[in-house]
């Protein structure tokens, strides 16, 4: 029997998929739980219409992510912080300070998720931070941390 998936069946095949699988096992399990449907034309054309969708979608954040990207490399966020002996800093800069003084400075919305510290930084200077905005775009910023009061 020719079915049309309608989700992902483990051992079958995925979303969209044209497959031919026994009867008994398309209306005993497959038809029950809704993740098949026979293959008509018109079944295929709204796949497909989905699938189209789906991928526009998928290039509109591509773009987005890109442009934000843009805006975001190469920017520089100075802080102000109290530091000790050795210029190490009292307190710590973290992921979450960063991304609210690139908001602050550009004016865009930045997810503290997207900037990846390994550690919160400790020490004054100058410092290269990526910020992965989406899987393959990344940006760099650098954060600069003055002796403060």
């Amino acid at each position: 029997m020719r079915v049309l998936l309608l989700k992902d069946v483990k051992g079958l095949g995925h979303a969209g998929e044209i497959k031919e699988v026994a009867g008994g096992y398309a209306n005993n399990y497959l038809f029950p739980n809704k993740l098949v449907t026979l293959v008509t034309d018109g079944a295929v054309n709204q796949v497909k219409q989905v699938k189209d969708a789906t991928e526009r979608k998928l290039e509109r954040k591509e773009t987005e992510a890109k442009s934000l990207a843009a805006k975001l490399d190469g920017q520089v966020v100075v802080f102000k912080a109290r530091s000790g002996e050795g210029d190490r800093l009292y307190g710590s800069i973290t992921n979450a300070d960063v991304a609210d003084a690139l908001a602050k400075t550009t004016g865009i919305t930045v997810d503290r998720k997207y900037v990846v510290l390994e550690h919160p930084i400790k020490a004054l200077g100058e410092h290269r931070v990526t910020l992965k905005i989406a899987s393959g775009i990344t940006a760099v910023a650098t954060v600069v941390v003055e002796r403060g009061s």
